[in-house]
């Protein structure tokens, strides 16, 4: 990285909202997770609001499962992170950099195997557990930019993937995006196309708060 890059990104690092001490759910991940909070609107603002209590937020733009530094790591993100829920997602900066969208079969081994059991997303969701944590991960949704292309494949294998992780752990939970997003419904997309809208975080918000009201 070009060194005259490093203070920006650190700066724009410091606008995380971070963990408030009472927090029982925490907000990770990447760029899907952290879009709007400039706007007080971005995932873990809506659930702040939803559930009328504080809500920790260490999501980043650009943040990856595999490399990246601080919190543009996502396990890193969660170091000595302790709450009951975790809301999370990552890999698609992971597929994004390093495959195009027909040679991916690596970094995808890399982020979680095909039984769902070995990778980088399993070992932090398990690492996770240990803590005591129950776990959201919330699956991509299709971008319009994506949508009807070759580059759809990647992120189904990972979401297969994904899913087998969870059904073999009742303490985690996935949440898939495309439950409520259309890539026909530009109005869930902000003008890249690629992330959401105040109304699309509001979604994913509302997608996941259901799961977070269970006590047990």
């Amino acid at each position: 990285m070009k060194r005259w890059l490093v203070f920006p990104l650190l700066l724009l690092a410091a606008c995380g909202r971070g963990v408030p001490d009472e927090a029982r759910v925490v907000v990770a991940g990447d760029s899907v997770m952290a879009w709007n909070r400039d706007k007080d609107a971005s995932v873990a603002d809506t659930l702040n609001a939803r559930l009328g209590e504080p809500v920790g937020d260490v999501s980043m733009p650009g943040a990856r499962m595999l490399g990246g530094f601080g919190p543009f790591n996502i396990p890193s993100q969660l170091d000595g992170v302790t709450a009951e829920w975790i809301v999370l997602d990552g890999g698609a900066n992971d597929l994004r950099s390093t495959c195009d969208c027909s040679d991916c079969g690596p970094v995808l081994d890399r982020l979680i195997s095909e039984d769902g059991m070995q990778g980088a997303i399993p070992a932090l969701v398990a690492d996770l557990r240990r803590r005591g944590s129950r776990v959201v991960w919330t699956d991509y949704y299709t971008t319009p930019l994506y949508a009807g292309t070759v580059c759809e494949a990647p992120y189904q294998v990972l979401e297969a993937r994904v899913r087998r992780m969870a059904d073999a752990d009742a303490g985690v939970d996935l949440a898939d995006m495309d439950d409520v997003f259309s890539s026909d419904d530009l109005s869930l997309f902000d003008d890249d196309r690629t992330h959401p809208s105040q109304r699309g975080s509001s979604l994913i918000a509302e997608l996941v708060a259901p799961l977070l009201d269970r006590r047990n």
